[in-house]
């Protein structure tokens, strides 16, 4: 992969977190229930996968995720120090 795909990807999913982000406050106008949230927001992943993937594969994509995206968090939650993880 070329450094351009690279870039562009990084670009792709920079447009596609904004977006969502976007969701995720027009969401919370929609209800002040964090549970209602997140599981729209894990039903809408397995909606986009379910044509071509099991719902067991998806579960494990979301997880393989979620261990990338922790350690990015664990320094940005209330109370944490500064190169803390969890």
């Amino acid at each position: 992969m070329s450094d351009t795909t690279s870039d562009q990807n990084f670009l792709n999913y920079k447009q596609a977190e904004k977006k969502a982000l976007e969701i995720l406050r027009e969401m919370k106008t929609a209800t002040a229930n964090k549970v209602d949230i997140e599981l729209a927001l894990l039903v809408a992943i397995f909606e986009l996968h379910k044509e071509t993937v099991p719902a067991a594969t998806i579960a494990s994509v979301v997880q393989g995720h979620l261990k990338q995206l922790v350690p990015h968090y664990a320094s940005k939650a209330p109370g944490a120090k500064p190169g803390s993880v969890g």
